[in-house]
C-alpha cells in the first residue's frame, strides 16, 4: 500500500488537533461506507485504505498517545467490519454516529 496523503504524512498530520485528525479519518469511512452501499468494492477499498492510512498516522502521533488504546481498538474494528468478519458487529449506523462528533466539533472549533 503505498501513501496517498503525502503532504499529511510530511508533518502537517501532527499539527491538527486529534479531532481535526478523526474527523478526516471518518471522512474516508464516509465515502467507503458510501461505495460500500453502492455495491462498488474496488472504490470502497481505495477509500478503506485511505482511513487506514489516516488512522496509523493517528497511531503514530506522540500527542495521541493517551488515547493510544482507544485509536488502536477503532483501527482493529474498522479492519474487522470492512476486511474481516465484523465480529464486532459494527453497522454503518454505528460508524457514522462514532466520527461524525468529530466532524462536528472539528467545524464548530474552526
Amino acid at each position: 500500500m503505498s501513501i496517498q496523503h503525502k503532504q499529511l504524512n510530511a508533518g502537517r498530520w501532527a499539527q491538527m488537533t486529534l479531532v481535526e485528525q478523526l474527523a478526516n479519518v471518518g471522512s474516508e469511512v464516509e465515502r467507503a461506507l458510501n461505495w460500500k452501499s453502492k455495491s462498488d468494492p474496488a472504490h470502497c477499498q481505495q477509500a478503506f485504505e485511505r482511513a487506514l492510512e489516516l488512522m496509523d498516522f493517528t497511531l503514530d502521533d506522540l500527542k495521541n498517545r493517551p488515547r493510544l488504546k482507544e485509536l488502536a481498538r477503532v483501527r482493529e474494528a474498522l479492519v474487522d467490519y470492512f476486511a474481516g468478519s465484523n465480529s464486532f458487529v459494527s453497522t454503518p449506523s454505528s460508524w457514522h454516529n462514532y466520527f461524525s462528533h468529530f466532524t462536528y466539533a472539528a467545524r464548530r472549533n474552526q
